[in-house]
Formats: structure tokens, sequence, C-alpha cells
């Protein structure tokens, strides 16, 4: 039942053709940008060593399912959830011997069907890219497509938990968005202010899918966006259930966010991640890893830089971020003031980074990585193994026009959809 629901859904048919023509033209774009770049039409290819397919290809063609996650994705659920309640068919099909967690579960998997089946464009995209010669590295595409399966169960469980408790459909809208907003609230805050903001946003929708597309899998956020969205479904699953009363709602509430959070607490001690980058994007190299996580002591580090300083984003990205994927139970100080030039001054240490271990303390202004390993090494009194030499990243640099694209995704793609879409509401 729910699968023809699906399937006669206008909602989902207008996802599906949306998602295509979006998929489509980032797509065309990226591969004319990334031919440019790579010295199509006579233009130089001084960048061809720096072409990354993950970067240039497969991050923006599917962009198109973020923004189907945000705004078209929350109208399938919701009507997936309303409709009945609003019909009153919801009064019969509680009455069958079927539990109402068992029919919040059937609609989950109906739902998690329907975003496979949007990711078709996505992956027809891929074999295009094959098919014009262009590099695919299984991991980074596995990264990514794990990225936006983990930002549609969000939206999935909170897109629910909004239509169980409001009887609207509107106002199930209106809460999903705003929560949405105010997750972007949560990022802008992060980007300026850093410190615990950025840990927090850490675990927004689009922070986690942010570090997926660059290749960044980790294990907390995955597991406290799961705990949350186990925490979603069990809300949506209480408020369905016929005749509980309001003590009973708030009970299950209490109940599914403290487990929700012990959950959430677990992810966060085992504290791993992987890196599926094959430029090694986010990890030393595997010598200087080995050294690091046999250092005698515990390594402290003392930032004296404000949140918006550019030096910090340079620290962080370059250094601090494979440090603490290193060693986990690094301790990170910020002691910055929350600004640049006259408000910075008023730190006399500003720009100062001090590393300490054993009782032993050393300041750096530098953020290079070379110079900060060694630093490290010597306040530890360990000498490091020698890096083992290896091949820098080739680059893949391809020169194509797109050939087709706009045939499959700006014209079958559509037909195909309405095609399936009338035969069934026709049945």
């Amino acid at each position: 039942m729910e699968l023809r629901e699906l399937a006669i859904s206008p909602a989902f048919a207008i996802l599906l053709i949306l998602v295509g023509l979006i998929v489509g033209h980032e797509f065309t774009s990226s591969v004319l940008t990334y031919a440019e770049l790579s010295g199509a039409n006579g233009g130089g290819d001084a960048l061809a060593r720096g072409m990354n397919p993950l970067d240039g290809i497969l991050v923006p063609t599917f962009g198109a399912y973020d923004i189907a996650a945000t705004l078209l994705l929350p109208f399938v659920v919701i009507r997936m959830f309303s409709n009945e309640r609003t019909t009153g068919a919801w009064t019969l099909l509680v009455q069958s011997r079927a539990s109402v967690a068992a029919i919040v579960a059937n609609k989950v998997f109906v739902l998690c069907i329907a975003w496979l089946i949007a990711l078709i464009p996505g992956f027809a995209a891929v074999a295009f890219w094959k098919s014009y010669g262009g590099h695919v590295y299984g991991p980074e595409l596995a990264s990514l497509v794990l990225g936006h399966l983990v930002r549609a169960a969000i939206t999935i469980a909170l897109a629910a938990a909004a239509a169980a408790v409001t009887r609207q459909a509107a106002s199930a809208a209106i809460i999903t968005l705003g929560v949405t907003i105010g997750s972007w609230a949560l990022d802008f805050a992060a980007a300026t202010r850093g410190g615990l903001w950025a840990k927090f946003a850490a675990f927004t929708p689009a922070g986690a899918l942010r570090a997926c597309e660059q290749g960044l899998v980790s294990v907390t956020t995955i597991g406290v966006i799961g705990a949350a969205c186990a925490a979603g479904l069990v809300i949506a699953t209480a408020w369905l259930r016929p005749g509980a009363t309001i003590r009973v709602r708030i009970f299950y509430l209490m109940r599914a966010l403290l487990v929700a959070a012990g959950f959430a607490l677990l992810a966060v001690v085992i504290h791993s991640s992987w890196d599926a980058t094959e430029d090694r994007r986010h990890s030393f190299a595997e010598s200087d890893e080995a050294t690091l996580r046999a250092l005698p002591g515990a390594l402290s580090i003392e930032v004296h830089l404000g949140a918006d300083d550019p030096r910090l984003t340079d620290f962080r990205n370059e250094v601090l971020d494979r440090l603490e994927r290193t060693l986990p139970h690094m301790a990170v100080s910020f002691a910055g003031p929350g600004g640049t030039g006259l408000l910075g001054s008023a730190d006399p240490h500003y720009g100062e980074i001090w590393y300490g271990m054993n009782g032993k303390r050393v300041m750096l202004k530098s953020a290079i990585e070379p110079v900060v390993l060694q630093t490290i090494y010597d306040l530890a009194g360990v000498k490091a193994t020698p890096a083992a030499e290896s091949e820098s990243y080739p680059g893949y640099p391809l020169k194509s026009d797109a050939t087709l694209v706009w045939l499959v995704f700006f014209v079958t793609w559509p037909v195909i959809v309405l095609t399936l879409f009338y035969f069934a509401k026709k049945r």
C-alpha cells in the first residue's frame, strides 16, 4: 500500500523530475569547467596536476541532492505521514493487525526506497563521466553517497516527527523548515566564532554532509545523527498511537531523548574516522602517524588566535584537524579573543601557539605541517621515521564536452518519470 501511495504521489514525481534537471545542469557545468581547467580550447594546463574529480565533478553534481533533501524531500515525507490522518484513513489503518511501530517502519522503508530511486540521475552522471574516460575513486564516491544518505535520513526523521506531532501538513512543513534554518544559523555561528560552536556544527546535517563531501567519514558524526534519527522516529510512533494521553506521549518523548543522548555520547567517546580520499588530504604521512601515536606523553595545544583569524583556519585545516584524528585524546584550548587587529591586540600573546608535553612547553607562530611535527617530536624527545618516498597526487585532467547529457537528463528522464506516474495513477 505504501509503495502504491508513493507511486501516485505528485510530490514524489516532482522531486524526481527536479532532481534529474538539477543533476544534469550541475554535471554539464562541472564537466565543461573541468575541461577548461584541464587545458581544453587552447587553455593552459598548469593546473592539470591538481585536477581532482571528487571536487571538480562528483561534489557539484551530487549537490543537487542537498537541495532536494532540504526543500523537496520533506513534502514527500509529510504527505506520507499526514495524508491518512487528514482523510481519516488512519483510524481504520490502526485497527489492522499491524502495530503502529510496524506501520511507521514500513513508511520509512518505502521512503528509503524513494531516495534510492532519486539517486539514479546521480549514478547516471557518474556513468557518463566514466564513459568519457574520467577517473572515479571508489572510496571517495562511497563517502559522498553515504553523506547524502545520512542527509536524507535526518530529513525523513525530522519531517516524520513534525507530521506526527502536528495534524496539518502546512504546520509540519513550517517546523521542518524552521529546524533547517536553525541548523544553518548554527553553521554560521561556527564559522564566525569557532570553539564549541564548531564542535556542535559538525553534527548538523550540513556539517555531516560537508565532511563526507571532503572524503572524511566520521563514526562520531554518523553515530550522533543516527541517534537523532532514531529519536525522531520514536517520537513519531508515540504521537501516532491512537488514544495515547499527553502524559504517555511525553514519557515516550523523554525516553527517546535520553536513549538518543546515551548513544550520542557513546559515539563521541569512540571518536573514530576514516580518510577516504585518494590524496590523503585529511591525514599525515603513515610514518608520521605511527610516530605520533607512539608519543610518550599526552600532547596539549594552547591557541592564541581569534575565531575569525584566517591563520586559525589554516592551522585547523592543515595541522589541528589531522592531529585530532591521530591523537583523539589530545587537549586543545583556545585562549585568543574573538577578533583580530585592535581586538586581537588585547592579548599580549596573540598569534602564539603553545605545545606542551611532560611538563615542557614550546611556542610557535608557524602553522606549517613539517615545522609543527618536528617541534612536537623535539618536545617528546623522539626521532621521526623518515617518510617513505611516494609519488604526489597525479591529478586526473580530462577534456570533454558532456556529449548527450542534455538529452538524457532534460528530455528522457522527465518523460520516463511522467510516463510511469501516469500509468500508476491510471491503474
